[in-house]
C-alpha cells in the first residue's frame, strides 16, 4: 500500500492547506483573507466583473462572493456599478484603494510564495508554476 505522500493529490493538498495558512496569517493585520485577496487580484486583470462571473472564475460559491464584495466594499477596495449593457446588473470593480492595498501587500506575497518554495532552486520553481498553471488553466478556467 502506498504512502500519503506517494499521493500527488494529497500533496498538491496539503500544499495548498499550507499556502492559505501562511497567507491568511500573512494578511491578519488587515483584517482580510486570501479569499479577499484572489477576488483583488482577479479584478486587478478586468475592467470589472458581474458577482456570478467571480463566482464562476473563482470557484467560490455565490453567496460567499456577495460577503467578500461587501467586505472589500466596507475598505473601499472594491465598488459596484451598473453594467454598461445592462443597467439592473452591477459589475464590480477594483478602486484605487484596491489597487494601493494589492500594491502593498505584493512583497508580503512574494515572502509567502518563497517560503512554500524554499526547497526548490529557481528552475525548479519555474518548471512548478509552469506546470500548475498548465493543470489550472486545462482545469479550473
Amino acid at each position: 500500500m502506498r504512502g500519503l505522500h506517494a499521493d500527488t493529490g494529497y500533496l498538491l493538498y496539503r500544499l495548498g492547506l499550507r499556502s492559505g495558512q501562511l497567507f491568511n496569517a500573512s494578511l491578519q493585520e488587515s483584517g482580510l483573507r486570501l479569499r479577499h485577496y484572489a477576488l483583488l487580484r482577479f479584478l486587478a486583470t478586468s475592467r470589472g466583473a458581474l458577482q456570478r462571473e467571480l463566482s464562476t472564475r473563482l470557484g467560490y460559491d455565490p453567496s460567499a462572493i456577495v460577503g467578500l464584495v461587501d467586505d472589500l466594499e466596507k475598505l473601499d477596495f472594491v465598488e459596484r456599478r451598473p453594467a454598461p449593457d445592462d443597467r439592473r446588473s452591477r459589475i464590480v470593480v477594483l478602486t484605487e484603494g484596491g489597487r494601493t492595498f494589492l500594491r502593498d501587500s505584493d512583497e508580503a506575497g512574494l515572502r509567502v510564495t518563497n517560503a512554500l518554495l524554499d526547497p526548490l532552486e529557481p528552475a525548479e520553481r519555474d518548471t512548478l508554476h509552469a506546470l500548475l498553471r498548465r493543470i489550472a488553466e486545462a482545469g479550473l478556467g
